[in-house]
């Protein structure tokens, strides 16, 4: 992930670690309609923007299909994702930025700074293999820490686990989660869940020496929220 001359356009960048950022998360596969929600663009953009990115090489769809990236595609949303995810880190150790204020800047200064910029972010930082959102950092060689995790929409009464990551992508409900004290690395067990609603009423603990305080959650916040259920 080298400096180079031949860097992508931003948009192509922008294109790109989307795809991958909706595989990463694992919600379903992607569809035009998602990316299109997910830049709010109108669907017709990004099948424009698809069939560029297929004659460049990076991603592989079908009309009316799914979008995938090719190994050339993987390589470009990894190099973006590293400096998307170092500068969040970076903006909120060095500079006092909150979790939800760190996604729209960290978009913009993604495309402008070099590679051996972010590498010395990394290195100030010590390396770090999560994000602020613990959203996985890759390597300089593409690689990323695998942490194995469900939704926490998805777990069942009983459940317990730690926070493990959070979708950056609403800073409105980084600020209702920091408001209603959840945020990474908390522990958290699953009390009830609600028939047909959707909601969640659960337990949440900063630590071993915190009591546990219930919350409720509505659907959007337990669908944007990951937890490493304990083994046990």
């Amino acid at each position: 992930m080298s400096d180079t001359p031949t860097r992508p356009s931003t948009s192509v960048e922008d294109y790109v670690k989307v795809v991958y950022d909706l595989q990463e998360r694992g919600t379903g596969p992607v569809t035009i309609s998602g990316m299109a929600e997910r830049l709010s663009v109108s669907n017709s953009s990004v099948s424009g923007m698809l069939r560029k990115l297929g004659e460049l090489g990076l991603v592989e769809h079908r009309r009316y299909g799914t979008v995938s990236l090719t190994e050339a595609g993987t390589k470009a949303a990894l190099s973006v994702l590293r400096r998307h995810r170092l500068l969040e880190t970076y903006l909120v150790a060095a500079l006092g930025y909150s979790w939800d204020e760190v996604h729209d800047e960290a978009e913009i200064l993604e495309h402008v700074v070099s590679d051996k910029f972010v590498d010395r972010i990394a290195s100030y930082l010590g390396d770090p293999v999560v994000d602020p959102h613990g959203d996985p950092i890759p390597t300089t060689e593409g690689h990323i820490v695998e942490r194995p995790s469900v939704l926490l929409s998805d777990a069942e009464e009983g459940v317990e686990g730690v926070i493990v990551r959070v979708n950056d992508t609403d800073p409105h409900l980084l600020r209702y989660l920091a408001d209603i004290e959840i945020g990474i690395g908390m522990s958290v067990r699953v009390v009830e869940r609600q028939p047909f609603a959707g909601s969640l009423r659960i337990a949440v603990r900063p630590d071993h020496q915190t009591p546990a305080h219930d919350r409720s959650l509505g659907l959007v916040a337990a669908e944007a929220l990951w937890i490493a259920p304990d083994d046990s």
